[in-house]
């Protein structure tokens, strides 16, 4: 309980204010009443002045008045900030929490950011369908449970269900992981009472996530099927209500083209869509036949690339030649504008791009890979060629050789039977 306040003259600028001094738990508290109707005597001393105390100025016994108030205002503030103190934190507030944290301190990219709202998403918020589907299951289960009375076992229980309700490994192993960070910033990092003494996922194996198949990837030939089917709009056929041209360049017939670029650059050079999107032309060395990966869109915003480094990525001959018809074009070609660009020199909608590559690639009959497998083309194609691992590491920016490795399914078995050969032959 707060000590009865004590009275304080002091002035700022030669202008007299009282202060209310008093003691709570053990500590001095100073809190700041108002300005004082006082005026300064021959000697120095603050004394009462005369007359009706004007609005907003104190006297001695107003400032009394005001100082015991302010004392009772920070007492019940003391109480219930003990009280919330003593109450459990949830999960909903823990996981809250954790990604102000990512977001504010860590400075994740949009796109993990996206990736776990989605997975903690509320009930009832789902933009999904389909079977296995995880959203809001985390926070329906757990959400409003104290977030240091969850058990292992019950995380355990919660996965099972997850497993049984159809969810991929990879899915399971996702919520699992996601978890894992929001409890282990609790232990870690966070304070008062986000503060946690124990991971409750810890020790909780991971699923046997099935080995991924082999990479599916294009020819040199198919590369050039699509892209010509871009140009010439082939794509447009298959869609009755084309997308307004806000999203592409002024005319069709110049996004077409560019579509068409932007797929053979996306082949010959292994960029990442959304390092592709965010390519400058200060980004690009003709003479030293090269390219510098600087920046990357990730849902949305611009930012440093997935890896956090920039990397320089050789150009063939095909990359140039698309990037040099891409340099032919009226507007948009400074240092600072983009590569490919829409109408207003902004950004490309990336899915809109996917999805007109989707259609050109049905109208002429093509596997149906994805826009990413064709920067599995780009990994492929070298590594089939005989390139190093290295060196394709080093040009696709994985952070891991065993991610480059993928790729070396594309190396012939005949080249890799002459290479046996040579080593069993005979010194003499």
């Amino acid at each position: 309980m707060a000590t009865p306040p004590v009275l304080v003259v002091r002035s700022h600028g030669g202008k007299p204010f009282y202060e209310a001094k008093f003691r709570h738990g053990g500590r001095q508290v100073m809190r700041r009443v108002g300005p004082a109707w006082l005026e300064q005597g021959s000697d120095g001393k603050w004394l009462a002045r005369r007359g009706r105390v004007p609005d907003g100025y104190f006297d001695e016994r107003r400032a009394h008045v005001r100082a015991s108030e302010l004392a009772a205002v920070y007492e019940a503030q003391q109480r219930q900030q003990a009280r919330s103190l003593q109450q459990p934190v949830t999960f909903r507030e823990l996981a809250g929490n954790y990604m102000h944290w990512l977001a504010a301190d860590y400075g994740a990219k949009p796109a993990t950011l996206r990736d776990h709202a989605y997975q903690l998403a509320e009930p009832g918020t789902s933009h999904r369908r389909g079977a296995g589907s995880s959203e809001g299951r985390i926070m329906r289960e757990l959400g409003d449970r104290p977030a240091c009375e969850i058990t292992t076992d019950e995380l355990r229980r919660l996965l099972s269900a997850m497993t049984a309700d159809g969810l991929s490994a990879r899915n399971v192993n996702k919520q699992r992981n996601l978890m894992g960070a929001i409890f282990s910033h609790g232990v870690k990092r966070a304070t008062g009472r986000f503060k946690l003494t124990t991971n409750p996922t810890t020790g909780i194996e991971l699923r046997r996530e099935r080995k991924p198949a082999p990479l599916i990837y294009f020819t040199p030939d198919e590369i050039e099927a699509v892209a010509q089917a871009l140009a010439t709009g082939a794509h447009r056929e298959q869609h009755p209500h084309p997308e307004p041209a806000s999203i592409g360049v002024e005319r069709h017939g110049t996004q077409d083209a560019q579509d068409g670029e932007a797929v053979r650059l996306s082949a010959y050079t292994g960029l990442r869509r959304g390092e592709l999107i965010a390519l400058r032309w200060k980004d690009i060395d003709f003479a030293g036949a090269k390219l510098t990966v600087s920046h990357a869109l990730s849902a949305g915003v611009e930012g440093p690339p997935k890896s956090g480094h920039y990397r320089d990525v050789p150009l063939s001959d095909q990359a140039i030649a698309a990037l040099q018809r891409l340099s032919q074009r009226t507007d948009f070609t400074g240092p600072e504008d983009l590569v490919l660009c829409n109408a207003y020199g902004r950004h490309l909608n990336a899915n809109a791009l996917a999805r007109r590559y989707n259609r050109a690639r049905d109208a002429i009959g093509l596997r149906p890979l994805r826009w990413h497998d064709l920067r599995h083309t780009f990994g492929s194609l070298l590594v089939a060629a005989g390139i190093d691992t290295v060196t394709v590491k080093a040009a696709m920016g994985h952070q891991r050789i065993t991610t480059t490795e993928r790729y070396l399914h594309a190396r012939p078995a005949t080249q890799q039977a002459a290479a046996f050969t040579a080593a069993f032959a005979s010194q003499h």
